[in-house]
This record gives C-alpha cells, structure tokens and sequence, in this order.
C-alpha cells in the first residue's frame, strides 16, 4: 500500500531522498505486470516489490538502453563515445582490488572517486563480506581517504535480511550463524536475532564471521535440517586476510550443507539480489558496476541486466579476461579507475582481427599466435587483444593459448 513504512526500516520518502528524480515509488497495482519480476532470478520479485510496495529500477528491471552507448555484442566489448561519468549515474564499486587493496587504497582511487561525484555521479560501495555493518566499512573507507556516508554502503547482510524478512512475519525470530553485521541488518527489517534453535526461530541467515564455531554450526544445521528457511549472505570461498587467503563464508555454508543435504537461497554476488539492493537504497537510474572480478562482479552485473566496467587493478588479469566466457565478459574495461572518464571506442572487425584506436590484433603466423600491433592508448591495445581472443573462442570453441595472450600483452605493454 502507498505511503507503508518499508520493513526495511526506511519509508518512501526515505527511499527517494538521494535521488528524487531518479528512484520512482509506484503503487504496484498500476504497473504492467511485465514490469513487475526480475528475469534473472525468482527471488528478485521479491526484492523489488514488497507488501504492494514497487520501486521500478530503469536500468535493471526494464532493460532500457543507456544513451551514447552501445551493448556488448557477441565476442567485442560494448562502447561509449562519450566518458563514462557523463552517461550513468552511479557507480555501483566492489571495494577490494577496485578501491583498496589490503589496508591501502588502489593508486589514484581516492582522487578518481572524487572527481567522480564532483561531476555529480552517485558513489555505492557494495561488499559481500557480511560481518561488518555499513558504518564500519564506511570509517574504514574514510581512513584511506575515500568520501562514504553510511548510507553509500551496501552489504550481503542487508541484502540476504530482505530476503528473508519476505519469508517470514514481521518481528519473527531468526537464527544468525554469523555475527553482528547480519544481527544490524535484521533489525534494520523488523526482524528478531536469536542465537539457537531453542529460541524458536522462523528462519536461517548465515554470514561470515570470524567467531563462527562448531556450536553455531551445529544450531544452525539443526534448523536447517527441520526445513526452516535458509538464506545465505554469499558463497565465497574464500577471503582475504592480514596474512593471506582464509576459509569464507561458502566453505562454512558447506558445512552444513553436507551435514543437511540443503542448499541456501543465496543474497550475495553474483547473485543478483545484493545488485538490486543497492538500487533499491541509491535509487539508481543508469547503474554502472565497476569491479575486478569476472566471477562475482561482471557475473552479478550480466545477470543483474546492468552495464559493467572491469578494471585491471584486482585479481583478473588479462589472460583470464580473454578467456572469459559469454556470460562473465564485461561491458567494459581499462586498466583503472582513469576508465570512467574516457570514451570506450569499438574495437572493429578487420580482415584477419579486430581495430581499435592505434591497435590492431590479428592471426600471426600460426593458427595459434597472436600478434597485437600499433601505438597509442593502452587500453585500445587491451580492448582489442580481448576482442579478438572472444571472437576466437566464439568461433573455434577453444579458449586461446595463455602464453600466447600474454607474450602479445607483454610486447604492446613493453
């Protein structure tokens, strides 16, 4: 009904505060009922409407092509012929390899972000990590220099809270095998937090947290097992810490998925839950998600219908960007965050290869070499070599040699 409070504790006026002009709250009953589900995945309906309640996201839910651009079509990257901040309105940023990396921030990340809002585009930060809430993850972006309001955070806890407060009664306990960002994030929807099964809970949420042991585990495949809903916050296998990889939040979900044979509904990236979240609470209209990761980042923002921009300042590097399959290829890509305030030319068909800019790459003198010539900007040379090895990998079925990709980088880097 309009003018309901939201369970997720912000009323509509709350909802189009950040962006009136952009974000429109409708009465679900007047909108076409094609307008009304997410393609992507089931439970997107119910992250977009809530209790007659419809935010219509242009860009993701209608699919409304963004003006001066053109789509990523079949094996070639998608283009821009103007800069990326003066064609969408938010950048929707993965934080670890896009804005820092460890305790420091990414080269120039800081200053771009600025830069970026100052030419009036909407900044989100957006993390699968569901142990922090968001005030913490905005402190800690504050103390490497990037502007955050609590409100620019967006995280797997608060996207897997609304799932579940679609599944449950207002108020309903639910059982936290997590820690205090995912407890923050059920009461933000009205929600109970208990912490064992003899609370009588309604449902399940699982997140990562450092203090997570056997006994939480062991509440947690008890209720799982008596067929309580179970949403987890992410499936990461792993994360990063001060001295390396560690086990994540999907190694923990494993457990008591072996232990109960069930599998989670799943809030986090790629999932495009946590995406439509973020939409929901910046009221984006023309998103742009910027991240370094093919398997979480691009992947949520295909499935997602959202334009993406890899940067090369993460954990993908070129060789595996060639390799990428259909539906982890980005829109877009450079080299960092200098990305968004260029043009993204086309990289061109030509007899043999593909052209963009000064660059051309083509067949070399095997069926298996690739050569990458020309001058100029280094991101045409990597616009064209990716375009190529896709279209290779698209027409053979093979994906291309990897020292081959990376003996031609290395020439056109050198």
């Amino acid at each position: 009904m309009p003018g309901e409070q939201l369970r997720h504790g912000l009323g509509v006026k709350d909802v189009v505060r950040r962006r009136r002009d952009r974000a429109r709250v409708v009465d679900a009953g007047s909108v076409p009922q094609s307008a009304k589900r997410c393609q992507h995945q089931t439970g997107c309906a119910r992250v977009f409407g809530h209790r007659g309640i419809l935010v219509s996201v242009v860009g993701a839910v209608r699919g409304d092509r963004v003006p001066d651009t053109k789509p990523r079509h079949g094996s070639a990257f998608g283009s821009a012929s103007r800069p990326l901040v003066e064609i969408y309105d938010t950048a929707i940023f993965d934080l670890d390899g896009v804005v820092y990396v460890g305790g420091e921030a990414v080269k120039g990340a800081p200053e771009l972000i600025a830069k970026m809002r100052d030419a009036g585009v909407l900044a989100a930060y957006v993390t699968n990590n569901a142990s922090r809430p968001p005030a913490a993850v905005a402190e800690r972006l504050r103390r490497i220099g990037v502007h955050a309001e609590t409100a620019d955070v967006v995280t797997s806890a608060q996207a897997a809270a609304r799932l579940v407060a679609a599944r449950v009664p207002s108020r309903a306990r639910v059982l936290v095998v997590g820690g205090d960002g995912l407890a923050a994030a059920l009461a933000e929807q009205g929600l109970t937090p208990v912490w064992s099964v003899a609370e009588d809970p309604a449902a399940v949420v699982q997140g990562f947290h450092p203090d997570v042991g056997w006994r939480l585990l062991a509440e947690g495949t008890a209720a799982v097992e008596s067929g309580l809903p179970w949403i987890a916050s992410n499936l990461d296998s792993t994360l990063r810490t001060a001295t390396g990889r560690a086990p994540g939040n999907g190694l923990l979900v494993g457990v008591i998925a072996g232990a109960t044979g069930r599998r989670p509904v799943v809030a986090g990236k790629p999932e495009p839950a946590l995406f439509a979240e973020t939409m929901l609470r910046v009221g984006a209209d023309r998103p742009l998600v910027v991240g370094d990761r093919l398997d979480t980042d691009i992947e949520g923002a295909v499935r997602s219908a959202m334009d993406s921009l890899l940067v090369m300042t993460g954990v993908t590097d070129v060789v595996t960007l060639a390799s990428a399959p259909v539906g982890l290829r980005p829109t877009y890509a450079s080299s960092d965050l200098r990305g968004l305030f260029e043009p993204h030319p086309a990289a061109e068909r030509v007899p043999q290869g593909r052209r963009c800019g000064g660059w051309t790459a083509s067949r070399g003198r095997d069926a298996d070499d690739i050569e990458l010539v020309g001058e100029g900007d280094v991101d045409d040379a990597l616009r064209v070599l990716v375009s190529y090895c896709w279209d290779r990998a698209d027409t053979t079925g093979e994906a291309p040699i990897a020292d081959r990709v990376a003996s031609a980088w290395r020439a056109a880097a050198a």
